[in-house]
């Protein structure tokens, strides 16, 4: 059935002719008899079986803005699986969708080069105290001002009720009512595209939310054949699986044709199962390849990966599954070690200082050596892979919320030790990514928040909660999921943006994410053009990096102390660029200026300095 399909056209679901006819489309391979449901009931029309498992049907008695669902086996009223809009929630009626009446102003647009890419992650709902498409919109212009130009929205698919991380989702093709639906993402990306952003959209193929999960009612979406984490798998190499496979590609091709997004963040890839010839990760990239030569629009894939497997970020031509960039969580596990020497739960792998020299080296710290917490041989190297197929961070949505408290960066370590952190990500080779409200030492938490309707499943998911930390060997409780305060204390404070020190933690980001995309060799991707040494005794580390003759050090002190470390003798004479202790950035004290090669520096305690050749 792949093989038929149309990349210039969305065909799963309802989808209007330029006339004003619905051409509805519904895979159910398994039942006898399959009808359309429109106004709750009033009409009643008749599917055509078609090959593969498909159920057609083209009608003028359903249009734009109509509720609508499938009558399955003459016996049960479900909502579409590729609905987009739920208007009453997941348990509710689909809603009819004219996705090509939208009046786009972004022709002219041209997706950003990705080794330019500066991206920051956000959360709908806690980003703005509205928690909406919209509210994003009138802090565009911010972020712009920040340096960065590529935004990352967590997951939107329709979820059960109004406060959810998004990975709950059980409407993969529908953008959650509350934070304004399909207009309101269309509306988002285009003001976007005019203020020269790109947008990054999350999404979820590895597993569906439990609550309004009708799946089963149609079909065999999901397979026994693996467990994972979330119950079976989705079915996407058993019995029937074309079906399921044609699904998800029709879901990416989707966000790019229609929603004109700029690339997608795949969640947890590693839990997608799969042992067919052709993975589903090379099939959809496969076929966005496909429509980026229609169209002309340049779409990226950007991998969540927790395999250390480079089969994953490969190109086509080597067999490999075509994904443009990974998530290394590895980077970040090694800088938050090293600035707080925490090694419970995944963190006792890692040793700090000389496993962050080795990311800065290698990008996977485990390509190949015994890893005492998982007690296996784990990893492969990711040789000849350019920095920029490589997202690194200091924090996250997951590094966050997975602490039982939700904490950030801000209320773990101390205002240098922040500013360093965030120096370590942003002189890397790779490409950086901030968590919301990082830049100005956010003091709210990020805790994890769901509203299920479902009683029992509310109740399973706060059991669930303090389960998962037990194995973190944490005293207290868990703050409660299901609770308001919960999600109202995840938003961001924008007044903080006006005291101190908040006001100045921005303008050093501000000033660093300049210097990182204005300077020939921070913005140059280059992961041979460097060496990393380190003094694990005292908690030092030198980055040095080079492109076309020009040389820039980069001195971290990871220690409560005073250190002193030798600059290179690559250059003569040195000059400083940017100094975390300065009191410009309410440092303790300014390094030189200039300094000569071979050079003793004394580094203030947890601060970063760059220095430049003449």
């Amino acid at each position: 059935m792949m093989d038929s399909v149309d990349v210039s056209k969305r065909a799963l679901g309802v989808n209007f002719t330029s006339d004003g006819v619905a051409q509805v489309v519904v895979w159910a391979p398994l039942l006898n008899g399959v009808a359309l449901s429109v106004t709750g009931g009033q009409t009643l029309l008749p599917m055509d079986r078609q090959d593969y498992g498909y159920w057609t049907l083209t009608t003028d008695q359903l249009k734009p803005g109509d509720l609508y669902q499938f009558y399955l086996n003459g016996e049960i009223e479900r909502p579409d699986p590729a609905s987009l809009a739920q208007p009453m929630g997941v348990h509710g009626p689909s809603q009819a969708v004219d996705l090509t009446s939208f009046p786009w102003t972004d022709k002219d647009w041209s997706n950003l080069p990705l080794n330019e890419y500066v991206l920051y992650e956000l959360h709908t709902g806690t980003f703005t105290p509205e928690g909406n498409f919209a509210a994003i919109e009138e802090k565009l212009d911010y972020l712009k001002s920040l340096g960065v130009n590529a935004i990352e929205i967590m997951p939107v698919a329709q979820f059960p009720g109004s406060r959810n991380w998004g990975y709950d989702g059980v409407y993969p093709f529908a953008v959650q009512n509350s934070y304004g639906g399909a207009l309101g993402l269309k509306h988002l990306v285009d003001t976007c595209h005019r203020k020269e952003m790109a947008v990054v959209l999350d999404v979820v193929y590895n597993h569906m939310g439990p609550e309004g999960n009708y799946f089963r009612d149609f079909g065999p979406y999901f397979t026994s054949k693996y467990n994972t984490p979330w119950g079976e798998a989705i079915n996407f190499d058993d019995a029937y699986c074309d079906g399921v496979r044609r699904y998800f590609v029709e879901n990416a091709l989707m966000w790019f044709r229609d929603f004109h997004i700029d690339a997608l963040r795949l969640d947890a890839v590693h839990a997608i199962k799969d042992l067919s010839p052709t993975h589903i990760l090379r099939e959809i990239k496969l076929r966005v390849d496909q429509l980026i030569a229609q169209t002309g629009r340049q779409h990226y894939l950007i991998a969540e990966l927790d395999l250390n497997d480079t089969r994953f970020i490969n190109p086509l031509s080597e067999q490999g599954y075509g994904m443009d960039a990974q998530w290394i969580d590895e980077f970040h596990h090694a800088l938050r070690v090293t600035a707080t020497g925490e090694q419970s739960g995944y963190y006792s792998d890692f040793t700090g200082i000389a496993h962050l020299a080795k990311a800065y080296r290698d990008a996977y710290v485990y390509d190949g050596q015994y890893s005492p917490h998982r007690n296996k041989m784990f990893g492969i190297p990711a040789e000849n892979k350019p920095g920029q197929q490589f997202v690194v961070f200091s924090q996250n949505h997951d590094q966050v919320g997975n602490r039982m408290l939700g904490e950030r960066t801000s209320q773990l370590v101390s205002f240098e030790m922040q500013k360093l952190m965030a120096g370590a990500v942003l002189v890397s080779p790779y490409l950086p990514m901030l968590f919301m409200g990082e830049e100005w030492s956010e003091p709210h938490p990020f805790q994890y928040f769901v509203s299920h309707t479902d009683p029992e499943l509310a109740e399973a998911v706060r059991r669930g909660r303090k389960a998962e930390f037990a194995y973190f060997h944490l005293e207290g409780e868990a703050p409660d999921p299901m609770a308001d305060d919960t999600f109202q204390l995840s938003k961001l404070q924008w007044d903080l943006l006006e005291q101190e020190p908040h006001r100045t933690m921005w303008r050093y980001y501000q000033a660093f994410i300049a210097l990182r995309k204005g300077h020939p060799v921070l913005s140059h991707l280059s992961r041979n053009d460097l060496d990393v040494t380190t003094n694990e005794a005292r908690k030092t580390l030198v980055l040095h990096r080079w492109h076309a003759g020009r040389h820039v050090m980069c001195l971290m002190n990871f220690s409560p102390e005073p250190q002193t470390v030798t600059v290179s003798d690559q250059a003569e004479q040195w000059h400083k660029l940017l100094d975390s202790a300065d009191p410009e950035w309410n440092g303790p004290a300014a390094a030189p200026e200039t300094i000569s090669a071979n050079e003793r520096i004394t580094l203030q305690p947890e601060s970063l300095v760059i220095f430049q050749n003449d």
